[in-house]
């Protein structure tokens, strides 16, 4: 059974069975009782736990069949948190996934490993850095590529906004970026990729992931949610290394609704099959998150899942270049650091690219 953890708000302990109960049969078949007593005698969610939480909170765990996912990526975020979103009151916790279920999903098709060896690091912490910002010409955007390839960043990414807008067309940034990479990589034996932002409409994204797959790159951005969470798969069968953007993510982590961020991103979008995520680091731009949330996030990616290979935490949005020791001690080696407006405001970006590119390369073993 695919057993989900959800804390209620409720007056009382009967009154959250009864909310529970309600939970587990909209999630599931989603007709009132006795509508169709082979199917719900099947199918209804069952009712495992409700326990007392905080003050006027109630921990409650349903479980489902496995068969209302069927291996459908877009059916378990639906199953998890589809009705259920627009009660008030419901946060989802914690999934547990029956073996043959997690089998059937896609996960990560490179992983941590797959990362590590694409970059050409065996041991320390990877960099990823961005081009932005939106609204510069191909030819600025390609060669801010070139200037973070030749300091050695491991991964140079599109911004997530940066799409397809006149300066800067997709299929010609494509080429340009990628050809500056690679040409910074033949001056300087460094192994940098460019990853290029893919969402968009979803009738042009096969042909989108040609021109990737055509201009030699090895990964993508892609906004997860935006754009549905089973582009992830839809990318990997193309042998192309998947980085999930975090956008709208926000929508989900009210105090008292929503799915927990170490939910959604460590475990939800590992199984949908990204090999990066990221999310929002604690002291961000963004977030009142604290460091402990994001090691939680983190031991979800790196976790082991049935067979499913571990993905790498990326924190970004607000990393600042000169903590990055502090925020390797804090997350370990297997970390992907996202920094990109630190550096854009120094006066060399270059150099200080390099820097932290010194930096992370003495954590090599």
């Amino acid at each position: 059974m695919l057993r989900i953890t959800y804390v209620l708000a409720a007056e009382s302990g009967a009154a959250a069975e009864s909310r529970a109960r309600f939970i587990a049969r909209e999630q599931s078949v989603e007709v009132p009782q006795g509508t169709a007593p082979d199917v719900e005698a099947r199918l209804v969610g069952q009712v495992d736990a409700v326990a007392p939480g905080d003050a006027g909170h109630w921990r409650v765990v349903v479980a489902y069949e496995p068969e209302l996912v069927g291996g459908d990526v877009t059916q378990l975020f639906n199953l998890v948190f589809g009705n259920v979103s627009l009660l008030s009151g419901v946060r989802v916790v914690d999934i547990v996934f029956p073996e043959a279920l997690l089998a059937a999903l896609p996960g990560p098709r490179f992983g941590i490993a797959g990362l590590r060896e694409s970059c050409g690091a065996a041991a320390r912490p990877l960099f990823c850095t961005a081009a932005k910002p939106v609204g510069l010409d191909v030819a600025a955007l390609a060669e801010q590529c070139y200037r973070f390839a030749r300091a050695g960043a491991d991964i140079v990414k599109d911004d997530h906004n940066v799409a397809n807008q006149a300066p800067a067309p997709f299929a010609e940034r494509v080429r340009r970026c990628q050809e500056a990479v690679q040409r910074a990589n033949q001056e300087t034996g460094n192994r940098t990729l460019y990853f290029p932002h893919v969402s968009g409409p979803l009738s042009g994204l096969d042909q989108r992931l040609d021109t990737v797959q055509r201009a030699g790159c090895r990964g993508v951005l892609v906004n997860l949610l935006p754009q549905g969470v089973d582009a992830a798969r839809s990318i990997g069968t193309r042998d192309l290394m998947v980085l999930a953007h975090p956008t709208m993510s926000g929508v989900f982590f009210g105090a008292e609704h929503g799915i927990a961020p170490e939910v959604l991103f460590g475990t939800l979008f590992r199984v949908a099959g990204a090999d990066g995520v990221i999310y929002v680091n604690a002291g961000g731009r963004f977030t009142t998150w604290t460091v402990d949330q994001c090691r939680a996030i983190n031991q979800r990616l790196r976790a082991s899942l049935g067979g499913m290979r571990p993905a790498l935490p990326v924190p970004g949005g607000g990393v600042d270049a000169e903590r990055v020791p502090y925020w390797v001690e804090q997350y370990g080696l297997d970390t992907m650091l996202l920094i990109g407006a630190s550096l854009l405001r120094q006066p060399d970006p270059e150099a200080a690219t390099r820097r932290v590119v010194e930096t992370l390369r003495g954590y090599e073993a």
